[in-house]
């Protein structure tokens, strides 16, 4: 498919890096391919670049910081409100170019455009809403006061997965707050985000409060590595795996950079006896096989317990069977290709090692249909032995593992480095407190398998990661404060 041809407004298309204000090659001239996950090809080239570019664009950035912080928060608001209309406007493209990049379904691309963009919204709002203190005098004669500032410049790092949404939650805080930004998108997905940073350069931005590099694998260490290294990036916002966290929390230690880390998860669901099997099975499908299950949030561990489990896995396997596998532009199609072959082995290396641990294929197989198009699995008789109780799937295959007690499941739920997401169905009331508090997750769904908003803070707790993205909360991810302590003038 010619996509620019295809879309509407072929503006869209970009292929160079946005740095103060301009769209330039990079420094080196190189580019890389970006493939097409529904053929495994490359479909476009775009700019490969290095730490030469992402030295540039900081200095953009810290640059243009020094008047944006000081832009009213009303005409802060009023760029993020532009930039949602234009969002709204181009929903379409956008969403051509997500399917074509990463390969999820056009429909939940389209709604992945609109989840975004309320995040845009929302902080349009929140910009408003930013305030200090008046603290009760300690003195008679003194005025304690404190202030909400912006951090700076902040580096946006993001993933695959998401590549529209993820980019709108971390850019649209840090310009109410009053940021300016360097973005660096994911290799695989990188021309949402150009996109994107193309209808805010129509919205108005000033030139170098955001600007956006690309790179290949090879060179995204290092450009990044540029970054990490300067003290005048003062925070950094990364979406990603808990090993990459790990190395970005190390290499900012020495600058004291402020973190936001959304890592990896692996996700519990858990079935009561008591609860509606058919909403469960409804909100196991919503929670797991959106983006063909290629989510932080997507539950990895599936408990039902015993006294229902046959009967929730018969009713679980009916509407998985139900579910096409093609190609993401189609209507009626469910689950669209995996991201890349390296996916791909992943989740055939779980779903053959599942077997082999004792697992029963209840459905599915453990190779992929066709090239990257892999069918939804279920798995029953899981058990903790298995790769896939520790390792994070990243695709479409679901664990049954059954359990006796709330205590017993409790454990086992708890038992795990991670604690991005849970989830769990119960018809008790009582029961429903127990566990909501039990749990060890930094967001939870109780009878809910959707559980993202812009209006709710979204992050994770132990080795997923710390800071919030979402409502009034991950605003203050991008300010700091400062107290001011005012004694009495003397003539």
């Amino acid at each position: 498919m010619d996509l620019a041809a295809a879309l509407r407004h072929p503006v869209l298309l970009n292929t160079q890096n946005f740095i103060n204000g301009r769209w330039q090659s990079a420094a080196t001239g190189q580019q890389y391919p970006v493939l097409n996950p529904s053929t495994g090809k490359a479909f476009i080239h775009i700019a490969d670049s290095d730490t030469q570019d992402a030295s540039e664009a900081l200095a953009a950035a810290e640059q243009a910081f020094v008047q944006w912080q000081c832009v009213t928060p009303r005409q802060r608001a009023d760029l993020l409100d532009a930039w949602h209309a234009l969002i709204v406007a181009h929903a379409d493209d956008l969403a051509l170019i997500i399917t074509t990049e990463q390969g999820k379904p056009l429909a939940e691309a389209k709604a992945e455009v609109a989840y975004g963009a309320s995040y845009v919204k929302w902080f349009a709002q929140q910009a408003m809403q930013v305030r200090g203190d008046i603290l009760p005098a300690t003195v008679a004669s003194r005025r304690q006061t404190v202030e909400k500032r912006p951090i700076g410049v902040v580096a946006v790092i993001t993933p695959w997965n998401f590549p529209f949404a993820m980019l709108a939650r971390k850019i649209a805080p840090a310009l109410a707050a009053g940021c300016t930004v360097i973005a660096k998108p994911a290799e695989d997905t990188p021309l949402t985000a150009l996109a994107m940073i193309k209808l805010l350069e129509i919205a108005g931005c000033p030139a170098g409060v955001v600007n956006i590099i690309t790179a290949s694998r090879v060179q995204t260490a290092i450009a990044v590595d540029a970054w990490l290294n300067a003290s005048q990036v003062k925070k950094i916002s990364f979406t990603g795996s808990t090993a990459v966290g790990r190395y970005l929390a190390e290499r900012s230690a020495a600058t004291l950079k402020k973190l936001s880390l959304e890592l990896g998860g692996n996700a519990p669901f858990i079935v009561f006896e008591n609860c509606d099997l058919d909403a469960a099975v409804q909100g196991l499908l919503l929670a797991k096989l959106r983006n063909g299950g290629q989510t932080c949030v997507c539950p990895n561990r599936i408990y039902v317990q015993e006294s229902v489990y046959t009967e929730f896995a018969t009713r679980l396997v009916a509407r998985v069977q139900q579910m096409k596998v093609g190609l993401p532009t189609e209507p009626d199609t469910a689950i669209g290709p995996m991201i890349n072959q390296k996916a791909i082995d992943k989740i055939s290396r779980h779903v053959q090692d599942a077997l082999a641990q004792g697992g029963n294929l209840l459905c599915g197989s453990a190779m992929p249909v066709k090239d990257w198009f892999f069918a939804p699995v279920v798995i029953g008789n899981a058990n903790n032995q298995m790769a896939l109780f520790h390792e994070e799937t990243f695709g479409p295959v679901l664990p049954l593992f059954r359990f006796n007690t709330e205590a017993e499941v409790l454990q086992a739920a708890n038992d795990t480095e991670f604690g991005l997401a849970a989830y769990f169905y119960s018809n008790d009331h009582k029961q429903i407190h127990r566990v909501s508090r039990m749990l060890q997750a930094g967001v939870i769904g109780i009878n809910e398998g959707a559980i993202s908003s812009e209006v709710a803070p979204f992050g994770g707790i132990k080795a997923s990661g710390y800071g919030r993205e979402g409502s009034h909360y991950g605003l203050d991810d991008y300010l700091q404060l400062v107290y001011f302590c005012e004694g009495q003038l003397t003539e």
